[in-house]
């Protein structure tokens, strides 16, 4: 399975933050939209960034009450991991995994076209899964 099936299954919307809004629109955002990361985009659109709740925790342990006024671009990932709509899913889990990322950017000709979680994985994992099962107990079926 690639990210493009990904993709059309949940939808490509990203919602998306601008790296001089606070740290508390940003969460009030996420937490409305049951989102646990906004791609954070420059005026151009262009992914500068990643504003995950693992950002917003370390940020809080760091800074306490103060962290919810500052500018997300203080707090954000900047070395964002990012994947192609034709990356499989076993090459995205194996990056995941390695990069220790619960979030993925999908890029094509440079612009973010969507962003997938490792639910999202996990999800599609579980359907190809599905899948396999229905068939081999079918062709089971017709052999007996």
């Amino acid at each position: 399975m690639k990210v493009t099936e990904i993709l059309r299954a949940k939808g490509a919307n990203v919602l998306t933050v601008w790296p001089g809004a606070s740290v508390r629109s940003a969460i009030d955002r996420m937490a409305r939209a049951g989102v646990g990361a906004l791609a954070v985009v420059d005026d151009s659109g262009a992914l500068v960034g990643l504003l995950s709740e693992r950002d917003v925790v370390r940020a809080l342990a760091a800074d306490g009450d103060a962290a919810m006024s500052r500018a997300v671009s203080d707090v954000t990932s900047r070395h964002v991991v990012t994947c192609s709509k034709d990356d499989s899913l076993s090459d995205l889990m194996a990056m995941m995994t390695d990069r220790r990322v619960r979030h993925l950017p999908v890029i094509d000709d440079g612009r973010i076209i969507g962003i997938v979680s490792i639910g999202d994985l996990v999800k599609a994992r579980l359907h190809e899964l599905e899948t396999e099962s229905q068939v081999l107990r079918d062709a089971y079926l017709r052999v007996r």
